[in-house]
């Protein structure tokens, strides 16, 4: 029996913090890429995170699980590669762009699911709502002029939606492998050592590890690692334990938004009206595909 609960005061409240805890995180990692690498941000702020993890799952004397080593593997890659889109992505454009465009995960994990999970078959409201967000996808990109003042570019744009597939494939290899029986503690160890590793590799490989440490950067590493990576994802795995994820599903709808009005607020980032209207028809699409059940339900009361 599900004891799962409708979102409540509570519930809504806290998710509304997380949501724009989680649209922060493109500002900052954008607002000191000329002092620390997005790459390297996102390295050291998972290497953080993963010693809080670690710890806090020492003091609940909650065991370290390492049998599913081999899915966990091929999850902290792909944690890692969306990262690696998003870092790049940022370098190459605007975080209001990577928001939305990486936010397009859902759509991704559910077409996985639909090929994995014969209890995951997509509704006619769900492909609706698939062909809604590719079609604003295709309404950004397509015709698009290149922005000569290097504000957002094609490239960029393309990156964080690979970051959107990574993240798809994410969900759809805990959700099919042994992981889904795995606590949510020791399955986001396995990301972030993933990407502490992998992505600290990368930026040796690259020759990006220099760091001009100011206060903007200590600040903005000490918010990503303990609030980002460490706090809202754990308060997000207890909201999931407790209450209707369906009904979570549609407040992150919130964090593309919240991440458009703060990357023109806090970085001054131009909107183009095609981006506008594109990003517009994709969250749409989006919480169509995540939320169809609750939208059916609704229709029907009518």
């Amino acid at each position: 029996m599900d004891h799962r609960h409708a979102i409540d005061t509570k519930a809504s409240l806290i998710m509304l913090v997380l949501c724009l805890t989680w649209s922060l995180q493109q500002i900052a990692l954008k607002a000191v890429a000329a002092d620390i690498t997005p790459i390297l941000q996102i390295a050291l702020r998972s290497s953080g995170a993963a010693v809080l993890v670690a710890a806090l799952m020492r003091w609940r004397g909650e065991p370290f699980d390492w049998s599913a080593w081999r899915p966990g593997a091929i999850v902290a890659f792909l944690f890692a590669m969306e990262f690696v889109m998003v870092g790049e992505a940022l370098l190459r454009t605007s975080a209001s762009h990577t928001v939305v465009f990486l936010y397009t995960a859902p759509v991704f994990a559910a077409l996985g699911l639909h090929w994995k999970i014969p209890a995951e078959r997509l509704s006619r409201l769900q492909w609706g709502g698939i062909v809604l967000a590719f079609a604003g996808i295709a309404t950004t990109f397509l015709g698009k002029v290149e922005d000569t003042s290097g504000a957002t570019s094609l490239l960029g744009d393309f990156l964080a939606l690979l970051g959107a597939v990574s993240w798809g494939a994410t969900t759809v290899v805990i959700r099919t492998s042994r992981l889904s029986q795995t606590s949510p503690t020791q399955t986001l160890l396995y990301q972030l050592l993933g990407a502490a590793l992998l992505l600290l590799a990368i930026a040796v490989a690259t020759g990006t590890t220099r760091i001009h440490l100011t206060p903007a950067v200590a600040a903005s590493l000490l918010f990503q690692t303990v609030v980002v990576s460490f706090i809202s994802f754990l308060t997000w795995f207890w909201l999931l334990r407790n209450y209707l994820a369906s009904r979570l599903g549609v407040f992150t709808f919130l964090t593309p938004v919240f991440g458009v009005v703060l990357g023109m607020l806090l970085l001054n980032e131009p909107l183009e009206l095609r981006f506008v209207v594109g990003a517009a028809m994709v969250l749409t699409g989006i919480v169509v595909v995540s939320a169809h059940g609750l939208i059916a339900s609704l229709w029907q009361r009518k």
